[in-house]
């Protein structure tokens, strides 16, 4: 296993995260994504602390806190300073009214909820899961700056901010005195570049570790769906993230010829042209059995060539969008110097 820092935080984490969305689930939506029972959840964890993986996440609201209580109970008897353990808090847990968002009133409920059940004394990673736009965002860093000054929180991140929300946030953090968002969890994958657009950018320039959800993109990816094949698995159920499939398919086809190519599976070259971008800090495996995650794993070993890389470029990449799209038009460079749109939010040479 290879590690990365968590942003600007000093803290390694592995380069692959175990992702917990599949512990539990009793029906509904759940039962699609995971459905697994304790013996499953504590062999996946045991062979991902094995193979080196120091980083788990989960949510609370992942199968009603079912997650964690799985994850809790899977960890116990384990060195706690061995694993960077990281939850969220948003989603809605109960009918009352104020069982949601990113309240003071409901994060202070929740992170004691969260602690109880995954049977620890702090989190080290507590993520806000999406925007609650009902809840002053003063309100929601300065109770989360509370836990971390009260030990109860070692680091605080986002998930699924507009990169304009992210940096409002930072901005806040920085001019209340309190503590800052230190990564952002966000999707990415070959079928779903938007994040380059303006996130992955704002990342590098305030340091923020960025974790990645869905690199496989929900099993588009995972070499199961072809244009003549509709694999099992989730996505056969529940059609997410979406994916434009006419150009997913020719995604799907150069990653199989690069696959065969290097004698590896589909998911581990879409999982290593993630990893190929050093802004990403770890990319989240959601698993459901230990030959997924064993597949996964192999990942990490693989290194693709810039032919590769080129190649997979070329097929996934999408057109910039406004403002980006601006900086291409060269009225700035020298006479028959000329940019690319993929360059556009790299400084131009003086």
């Amino acid at each position: 296993m290879k590690y990365r820092v968590l942003g600007d935080t000093g803290v390694f984490v592995s380069e692959l995260c175990l992702g917990a969305m599949t512990f539990g689930g009793s029906g509904g939506i759940w039962q699609t994504i995971g459905g697994l029972g304790q013996a499953e959840v504590d062999a996946l964890v045991g062979r991902s602390l094995q193979a080196g993986i120091n980083f788990i996440d989960t949510a609370n609201v992942y199968s009603l806190g079912i997650s964690e209580t799985m994850l809790g109970r899977a960890l116990y008897g384990r060195k706690r300073h061995d694993v960077v353990l990281a939850t969220k808090v948003r989603g809605r847990m109960g009918m009352g009214a104020n069982e949601v968002g990113l309240s003071r009133l409901h994060i202070m409920q929740e992170v004691e909820a969260s602690l109880k059940r995954l049977d620890t004394d702090y989190i080290d990673l507590y993520q806000i899961h999406r925007p609650d736009l009902e809840t002053n965002i003063e309100d929601t860093l300065r109770a989360l700056d509370d836990l971390v000054r009260q030990g109860k929180v070692r680091y605080i991140g986002c998930s699924n901010l507009p990169a304009w929300q992210l940096m409002k946030s930072l901005a806040v953090s920085r001019a209340e005195g309190l503590e800052r968002f230190r990564s952002t969890q966000s999707y990415y994958s070959l079928v779903g570049r938007q994040l380059e657009w303006d996130t992955i950018p704002l990342a590098q320039d305030q340091k923020l570790g960025l974790l990645v959800w869905s690199p496989l993109a929900g099993g588009f990816l995972s070499g199961k769906f072809t244009r003549d094949m509709t694999g099992e698995g989730r996505r056969k159920t529940f059609d997410f993230p979406p994916v434009d499939k006419a150009k997913g398919y020719d995604i799907v086809d150069a990653l199989a010829k690069v696959a065969s190519a290097r004698g590896v599976s589909v998911a581990q070259v879409a999982l290593a042209w993630v990893l190929a971008n050093k802004a990403v800090t770890s990319v989240i495996i959601g698993v459901r059995s230990l030959k997924q995650l064993d597949d996964n794993l192999g990942a990490v070993d693989l290194e693709l060539t810039s032919e590769e890389l080129k190649a997979l470029d070329e097929v996934s990449r999408i057109p910039a969008a406004y403002p980006l799209w601006m900086d291409t038009l060269g009225s700035d460079r020298r006479p028959g110097e000329t940019r690319r749109y993929e360059d556009a939010t790299k400084p131009a040479a003086r």
